[in-house]
């Protein structure tokens, strides 16, 4: 039986070390499935049980020059500046040399070629480095070879200045790597920091701080208001409303009983509650979303494939058209040997890729650069080639196409006036910190009304809230526990129901049950939403919405877009609609929320 085995492995600095330390660890006897995630740094494998050891692994990749480590052993790295890394660093101090290059050819043309060569050999000592390692690793034909080889074939051949130009746009596309590497790597951190480091575990003797990773199936936890929940589990006390915005994408908060189920890293808003842990901290929702971005990550996209297959024959491909040249002419039909050296290594430089490393780094440049202006930040050159391509775009629903915040849409008055029922809602209200709450006191606000004194505050238990105004009992509810105290008219059941069927939350107001009217709130639309998809329908590509919300809210905001709508999906069914839409054409993914990273990931273009 297999064994998997994690390692993570420091000091990749640009996508292509993936191909090589794969390369190089399929080769092991014993070793399968090898899968390298250059995002996350890990390397997955799995063992045979005659091969039961990982250290022929771990001294195979550090002889490529690599570090490696075990999972769990890994310090978290100082957030640095990209000057402050060695690459940047060597960028600037090349960067540097060449500039003095230049003003030697203008006064002291004579030096200048030293100082070319200087600047050339200094930056090209990573690439050299890696070039050997890959060798005697048996990799012996690596584009950092052909670099290297093309190089010091140009400064012998008296083109040291083309040999530092080259070598040094090779090394700001790799720094242009890594910066966006460490950006991917600090999101899916971000991740990771949504689950508490501690939990309050409930003992015979009180409850006891804990750490998170100490939590075992069945342990019984205590949340408190305002907290995130550290383990997925069952409610086995208290009931409370929920925030699981960040996990399932559910605009508003969910009312929780005893029995219901809730999700590492959502918030716990209201009442204290205990929670029966049902899954440990390696298999909570945050845990499982994570592996689906490292999944995502890690499959490789067709073009990326297909760069792996052609280096493997393009660059001893033109070492040995170089290699011929330079010898069959003196060889076999008497040439001079200096001048068919002097082509052969002529022929060595033009056939490194020195279009592509010229011009990719300041293509990319420029593009990121013109993202930027405009408000997009873009990791690497692949998205820019990739999203000319996409024809359906996947878009979240809260906080991409809505404001991501209730807002009140309707106030219907039943009895007395709008003034009246809007001053005892606020009134009542103004204490909470529920979304809703919020919304309704800051609608009474902009529309001028004050906020009235209120006494003997309390919750009902998931059915709404309740207040003293004025020595008058005002209560919130919802639509069913306004129904228990005073009874809804024909037209007033219609009413709500017409409210509640355009995907809007309803609080109906009583005031010694009398009832007042209702507030119709509802996470809206954007501004430019509509407007974004007539512009994405007129350049032909198509548009979805993919949430976590209910179907009713989905189907109402999906039909004012003219848009298709899929609806109530766990971070997992959105990875599934994204592989299915994939059928359709290139698909790109629009979200916000923590739940939509696997989506993200997995789609040929991901924009958060």
């Amino acid at each position: 039986m297999a064994n998997t085995k994690t390692l993570l492995v420091d000091g990749m600095d640009c996508a292509s070390c993936t191909a090589k330390i794969e390369g190089v660890v399929c080769n092991i006897p014993g070793v399968e499935n090898v899968k390298l995630n250059y995002t996350t740094q890990k390397l997955k494998f799995d063992l045979s049980d005659a091969a039961n050891d990982a250290r022929p692994i771990i001294k195979a990749v550090e002889k490529l020059g690599y570090k490696v480590t075990q999972p769990g052993e890994k310090e978290r790295l100082a957030n640095l500046h990209w000057w402050q890394t060695g690459k940047g660093q060597l960028v600037i101090g090349t960067a540097a040399l060449l500039a003095i290059a230049w003003g030697l050819v203008l006064f002291l043309p004579q030096y200048s070629g030293y100082v070319f060569a200087a600047a050339g050999l200094i930056a090209l000592v990573p690439l050299a480095r890696k070039a050997w390692a890959a060798a005697i690793a048996g990799q012996p034909f690596t584009i950092e070879t052909l670099v290297t080889i093309a190089v010091i074939g140009a400064i012998f051949i008296d083109e040291a200045a083309e040999a530092s130009i080259v070598v040094f746009f090779f090394l700001i596309g790799e720094l242009l790597e890594a910066m966006a590497a460490a950006k991917a790597r600090k999101s899916v951190q971000a991740l990771a920091d949504l689950v508490p480091k501690s939990a309050f575990l409930v003992t015979a003797d009180g409850t006891t701080e804990v750490s998170a990773d100490e939590l075992a199936i069945g342990d019984i936890i205590e949340v408190r208001p305002g907290g995130r929940i550290p383990a997925d589990g069952i409610i086995s006390k208290g009931q409370t409303s929920i925030d699981e915005a960040a996990v399932t994408g559910e605009s508003m908060p969910k009312r929780k009983q005893v029995g219901d189920s809730v999700f590492a890293g959502s918030i716990n808003a209201e009442g204290v509650i205990q929670v029966t842990v049902e899954n440990t901290v390696e298999n909570n929702m945050i845990s499982r979303i994570l592996q689906m971005v490292e999944d995502a990550q890690a499959s490789k996209a067709p073009t990326a494939r297909f760069i792996d297959d052609f280096s493997k024959y393009y660059t001893p491909g033109v070492i040995v058209v170089s290699a011929l040249i330079a010898i069959i002419p003196p060889m076999f039909f008497g040439q001079d040997w200096n001048e068919w050296i002097y082509r052969g290594l002529a022929i060595l430089l033009i056939g490194c890729p020195c279009a592509l490393v010229l011009s990719t780094p300041a293509a990319i440049t420029s593009g990121i650069s013109a993202g930027a202006k405009r408000g997009l930040l873009m990791k690497g050159g692949a998205v820019l080639e990739a999203i000319g391509k996409v024809k359906l775009v996947a878009f979240d629903k809260t906080g991409t196409l809505t404001k991501g915040e209730p807002k009140v849409t309707d106030v219907k008055t039943f009895s007395g006036d709008e003034k009246s029922l809007l001053e005892y809602a606020g009134a009542v209200e103004a204490s909470s910190s529920h979304p809703l709450a919020v919304a309704i006191v800051e609608e009474v606000k902009q529309r001028g009304f004050a906020i009235k004194d209120t006494t003997d505050s309390s919750a009902l238990s998931g059915r709404g809230v309740q207040g003293n105004v004025g020595g008058k009992l005002a209560i919130i509810a919802s639509p069913r526990y306004a129904g228990e105290i005073s009874k809804f008219s024909d037209e007033q059941q219609k009413t709500i129901e017409a409210l509640e069927d355009e995907g809007k939350t309803i609080a109906v107001v009583i005031l010694e049950n009398v009832i007042l009217g209702a507030i119709a709130l509802r996470d809206e639309l954007r501004e430019d939403a509509t407007s974004a998809m007539k512009q994405l329908t007129d350049a032909g590509v198509g548009a979805v919405m993919l949430t976590g919300d209910n179907k009713r809210t989905g189907n109402a905001l999906a039909a004012q877009l003219g848009i298709e709508v899929k609806a109530e999906l766990m971070p997992e069914d959105k990875l599934v609609e994204i592989e299915r839409l994939k059928e359709r054409g290139n698909v790109a993914m629009v979200g916000d929320g923590i739940n939509d990273a696997p989506a993200l990931a997995k789609a040929v273009v991901g924009s958060a």
